[in-house]
């Protein structure tokens, strides 16, 4: 058996035992599909994950940075209490129709909300709303701008708040300090602005399965 066909094999089994899906998560899937969005988001197991960081978190409140088709925003919405809000920030409008369809048919559309435009232009928008501070700040958009993104994040949340990046082992491609790829650049300084910003703390770890190789950065903040 192959590398890659064991660690399939591997996330189906986690899956079926410890992240089953239902009639919503399973319309997401097919609505994405259907129109044609990439197959890019987060597994179950890694959706079921990011909704278990919320409640140890006691998230009340949750901003999501690249929406797709909804999928991790209704694994993350379902951690919220009824009183809670999650914001989701997607740039294509054809991904932001899908996800908000998908996230009223699972039910959640009373807590969580997408904004559609270029993060770094909703990002700006939003805090000049003065929401409460964020629990949870979760990274999953163009990753050239992933350490602008921890930035904002920083400036929205609190003392004790967790902001979670995504696919930051790119393959392994991350160990490459002289690449000039956008998608390695950005994620490579995402993980320095961790490691030398005063106010975080934080791991990253790797992943495989569906989704390969890759993994998560997970940083705390400080007071």
């Amino acid at each position: 058996m192959s590398g890659s066909q064991l660690w399939d094999d591997v996330d189906d089994y986690f899956t079926s035992q410890l992240s089953p899906d239902d009639d919503a998560l399973r319309a997401a899937l097919t609505d994405n599909a259907a129109a044609g969005l990439p197959d890019i988001g987060v597994t179950a197991a890694q959706g079921k994950f990011l909704q278990l960081l919320a409640q140890v978190q006691g998230a009340h409140h949750i901003l999501e940075i690249g929406t797709l088709g909804g999928y991790s925003t209704i694994w993350l919405a379902r951690a919220l209490p009824e009183d809670g809000r999650l914001i989701s920030l997607e740039y294509s409008a054809k991904h932001a129709e899908v996800a908000t369809r998908n996230i009223a048919r699972a039910g959640l559309d009373r807590i969580a909300e997408v904004r559609v435009g270029p993060a770094l232009e909703s990002l700006p928008k939003l805090a000049d709303e003065n929401p409460a501070p964020f629990d949870l700040v979760f990274i999953d958009a163009d990753k050239a701008n992933n350490a602008h993104y921890v930035e904002w994040a920083l400036r929205l949340t609190r003392a004790g708040s967790l902001i979670v990046v995504d696919n930051v082992v790119r393959g392994g491609r991350v160990l490459d300090a002289g690449s000039t790829e956008p998608d390695v650049v950005g994620t490579r300084a995402a993980i320095e602005l961790i490691a030398t910003h005063p106010r975080l703390t934080g791991t990253a770890l790797q992943t495989v399965g569906h989704k390969g190789h890759d993994g998560f950065a997970l940083a705390r903040v400080l007071a």
